[in-house]
């Protein structure tokens, strides 16, 4: 019996971008809770309300003595890894930052262009990323059982994915559904169709369905709330911290 002492602990500062949207306030309050975890800084877009304020007072948690910051560059030296779930064009920005302070990123961002993913998977050369368009272990899950009953079933089968998610969502598909199509791909050399709902709250649902003349297989993956992202996106931060430099996934982290 090993009785740990607080200074076993090793401390993992994280910066959290997107502190102010739904996901990034998620992953804040879990990481606030999380004794493995320093949250010491939060970004936003420049015109948003939350800079400036205090990081605690946005997560409801109280004063924690740091501010909401425009400007990665003013906090990279203190941060070990960065949490990155926000738009393609700010996630490219905080990219070439984090190179230069040599920082470990977990990027959960969407609707990235062709030329940014590349951008990404080049800059894994130099420091260790996490890149998933879903961090929860139930999804990446479904990525991997889709690929497997692809193989399963033959040219029979028809296949399609149905995605929901709220209203406010702005990319369709998501980036799950592109995912789960690309893991058809790969075994049959064609995407399927993909059909998308915006509607509610709806916080995720992804179902692929393969049809065939006698029987229907779905998978289905339902996201309750919105935790079971977060949970994945700390648990990346985790497993990134002192990696050597390459593209990694939620596999990678969920097979550690």
């Amino acid at each position: 019996y090993h009785r740990i002492h607080s200074a076993d602990i090793i401390m993992i500062n994280v910066v959290i971008s997107g502190i102010a949207g739904k996901m990034g306030m998620r992953i804040g309050s879990l990481a606030a809770n999380d004794k493995g975890l320093e949250i010491v800084g939060a970004l936003e877009s420049a015109n948003n309300s939350a800079v400036g304020k205090d990081i605690g007072e946005i997560l409801g948690i109280g004063k924690v003595g740091k501010k909401v910051q425009a400007d990665f560059s003013n906090i990279a030296k203190s941060c070990d890894v960065l949490i990155e779930i926000t738009t393609p064009d700010v996630t490219i920005e905080h990219l070439e930052q984090a190179i230069k302070s040599n920082i470990g990123m977990v990027i959960g961002t969407t609707a990235l262009s062709p030329q940014q993913v590349e951008k990404i998977k080049s800059s894994a050369i130099k420091i260790p990323i996490v890149f998933s368009p879903n961090m929860s272990v139930g999804a990446n899950l479904l990525f991997k059982l889709t690929e497997e009953v692809s193989k399963t079933l033959g040219k029979d089968y028809e296949v399609e994915i149905v995605e929901a998610h709220h209203s406010q969502k702005k990319d369709a598909p998501s980036g799950t559904a592109k995912r789960l199509g690309e893991a058809v791909c790969k075994v049959r050399g064609e995407m399927p169709p993909i059909k998308s709902i915006r509607e509610g709250d709806i916080v995720g649902d992804h179902t692929v369905i393969f049809k065939g003349k006698v029987e229907t297989i779905e998978l289905i993956h339902r996201a309750h709330s919105r935790d079971a992202f977060a949970k994945g996106a700390l648990d990346a931060a985790k497993f990134v911290k002192g990696r050597k430099a390459g593209l990694y996934g939620m596999g990678d982290v969920i097979s550690k």
